[in-house]
């Protein structure tokens, strides 16, 4: 080697060692815990991005003016955002005239894997769970049902740049989309949560990861309800819903109690068999799943119920769950079942829960003489002609959202 190059290579492999120092400090692991994908990944991806969109800079300014926030940090922040047409792709509803199929939606989640990984996760995370049930009311298989469908508990929560996401839905929504207004709206007030909790903490909004509908972590909230709903509940001073398992549980059970979760009361109630006739029918389904009618109300339109259903006092929702070609199937949902729904805006989704839950449950029972680990009670009758729940009307998860209050994610279909 050449005398001369010699000072060059020692400085700049000196260089090369303060990077690697700086970077393996608390400061930076904490700044960059989100999976990294590099700019070249959105190679052919990223057609354009939002720095020349009047309308997405003069939200960006609306934002700041809004929240209090610095508008060249908002508007800096806009600008490095990307409409992504894979989002635009993912985001459009279901073919007219496909059937739905509680079996086929159930498949997917309620497998080997789910129950296994499940009982892992519960057994690993007993004391946090147990917890989370003495302080929220919600017991701790339908925890396991949330997280194991929303990403394997970890395992899969998403990859797309949650600033693009968010903002190819805020300004690009799929037009022909029945809900195109509605839906461009929820993703602007998305939007909006999204940079203004990233502003306000000091970070980078380009590195948040998540789906293509912008919900981050295990329990895949979206930003509103990380601002609402979020805890700290391993109390080591910030939330963290991607790497805290702890985190994650209490910001579910605390979700559910918001909602209404009612300790003790069953989700959901046998319908051994549905004699209604059409119009009966017809008018049992209408409110779709908001408890409407008593236990006589359902009888007398003829829904052959459990003597358990009979006697419960609370008012009950007629659940249709459709088998593709095969007649459908039916539950008795309470107001436990709605509350699962406004996590996901979907019958199928709250099925699911409920049968992977009772599923983990069912595993940890099994190997409880060796773990030595108590389970908790019950909250979900499979339905008659169903091994268990089916999903949405998008194929994804549904954020919640029906009676006015924001859904933790968007809606989406089997």
């Amino acid at each position: 080697m050449s005398p001369q190059l010699r000072p060059s290579l020692i400085s700049l492999l000196a260089l090369v060692l303060v990077a690697v120092s700086a970077c393996s400090t608390p400061a930076a692991q904490a700044r960059y815990r989100y999976p990294h994908r590099t700019a070249s990944a959105y190679s052919g991806e990223a057609n354009s991005n939002y720095a020349g969109r009047e309308d997405a800079m003069q939200f960006a300014s609306d934002i700041a003016a809004r929240n209090g926030l610095d508008p060249a940090w908002v508007r800096s922040a806009m600008g490095q955002a990307h409409l992504l047409p894979s989002v635009q792709r993912l985001m459009q509803p279901t073919p007219r005239g496909r059937a739905k199929n509680w079996e086929t939606y159930r498949a997917r989640f309620v497998d080997d894997a789910h129950i296994t990984a499940g009982a892992a996760f519960w057994r690993e995370n007993f004391q946090t769970l147990m917890r989370a049930q003495q302080e929220f009311g919600l017991p701790p298989e339908i925890i396991a049902g949330i997280l194991g469908i929303e990403t394997l508990y970890g395992r899969n929560m998403g990859s797309f740049r949650v600033l693009d996401a968010l903002a190819t839905l805020a300004f690009d929504f799929p037009p022909e989309h029945p809900r195109a207004a509605a839906r461009t709206a929820f993703f602007r007030d998305e939007l909006e949560s999204f940079l203004t909790q990233e502003s306000r903490a000091g970070a980078d909004p380009a590195l948040p990861r998540g789906s293509y509908a912008g919900a981050m972590g295990l329990p895949q909230f979206m930003p509103s309800s990380i601002a609402k709903y979020a805890i700290d509940y391993d109390g080591d001073g910030h939330i963290d819903l991607i790497n805290s398992s702890t985190d994650a549980i209490g910001s579910v059970a605390r979700y559910f109690h918001a909602f209404g979760w009612q300790p003790g009361m069953p989700a959901t109630f046998p319908v051994l068999e549905l004699n209604a006739t059409p119009e009966q029918k017809s008018a049992l389904l209408t409110p779709d799943i908001v408890p409407t009618f008593s236990a006589a109300d359902l009888s007398a339109a003829g829904s052959v119920l459990t003597r358990q259903a009979q006697n419960f006092s609370g008012k009950l929702a007629l659940v249709e769950l459709q088998n593709g070609d095969d007649p459908p199937s039916y539950v008795a949902g309470t107001q436990n079942f709605y509350v699962i729904t406004r996590y996901n805006w979907s019958a199928y989704y709250a099925m699911a829960v409920l049968e992977l839950g009772a599923a983990i449950k069912a595993e940890v029972a099994a190997e409880e003489d060796a773990m030595k680990l108590p389970t908790s009670d019950t909250t979900h009758s499979p339905a008659h002609g169903a091994a268990s729940p089916q999903m949405d009307d998008a194929g994804n998860a549904t954020h919640p959202q029906t009676t006015g209050a924001p859904p933790k994610k968007i809606e989406t279909t089997p």
